[in-house]
């Protein structure tokens, strides 16, 4: 269940299994000593804050968040557009919602972004070369670096492993950081994209600022700085639970 959906509550897991909120306190307890969760205020997250985790587990977490946010973010870019598309599962699902797009450029890093979008002959793909990361496919390295500094693009799409209360944008590989620091120097927009568990979650590398961000799309932003960082910085926040909730209204 925390695989799936990035964070688990102690009153949803007593109902659920039919025991005492105590009993599931203590459960979490022993699964967070054992470092398997890290324990919050209320119940627990997957995975630990401070390591990353392997790509095909990232996967599974907060998927339909993910794809919500892929077709928000596919939706502001039009077509006849270059655009950066950066390392990332949700970065990927901006790619996947890309499919009915017509002559696009797409200078990607990701393999997995390339490998999908070679397919549709609408969609012109440049990959980026250098050290290909066995663990998800990013090119990373001095070589993506300059390959991506030639392009000037209409609109870029990073991803962040986690995101701060004072708007620092974060990740682990200081390599990826690299190139994703490119990319955002070269593109004319920027969106991230990033679901709320990144919030929850810390790592050590500065990728940049929010402030350098011109939209920013997610599930939901439950920080009030973040809040008010992008409403101060002129930063779109676009969050798409909030845009369900009023198309069902």
């Amino acid at each position: 269940m925390a695989k799936s959906k990035g964070r688990i509550f102690v009153e949803d897991l007593a109902a659920h299994f039919s025991v005492t909120p105590q009993t599931i306190r203590k459960d979490l307890n022993d699964i967070c000593d054992a470092q398997i969760l890290t324990r919050v205020h209320g119940g627990a997250v997957f995975p630990s804050g401070t390591e990353n985790v392997k790509y095909e587990a990232r996967r599974q977490i907060a998927s339909s968040e993910k794809q919500a946010i892929g077709v928000a973010a596919a939706s502001l870019i039009p077509n006849n557009a270059s655009l950066f598309i950066n390392i990332g599962t949700t970065t990927e699902a901006v790619g996947e919602a890309l499919i009915n797009h017509h002559e696009l450029m797409v200078i990607t890093n990701n393999i997995n972004v390339a490998n999908r979008l070679r397919l549709l002959p609408a969609i012109e793909v440049v990959i980026a070369g250098g050290v290909v990361r066995s663990a998800d496919g990013g090119i990373v390295g001095e070589a993506a670096v300059d390959f991506i500094r030639q392009f000037k693009v209409d609109y870029a799409v990073i991803g962040a492993s986690a995101i701060d209360e004072d708007g620092a944008l974060l990740d682990y590989d200081f390599r990826e950081v690299k190139v994703a620091q490119a990319i955002i120097a070269n593109a004319r927009h920027v969106i991230l994209v990033a679901d709320s568990t990144k919030f929850e979650r810390t790592a050590p590398v500065r990728i940049a600022q929010l402030s350098q961000v011109h939209t920013f799309i997610t599930d939901h932003c439950p920080v009030p700085s973040v809040r008010q960082f992008c409403l101060e910085n002129d930063v779109r926040l676009v969050e798409t639970q909030r845009q369900s909730q009023t198309e069902l209204a």
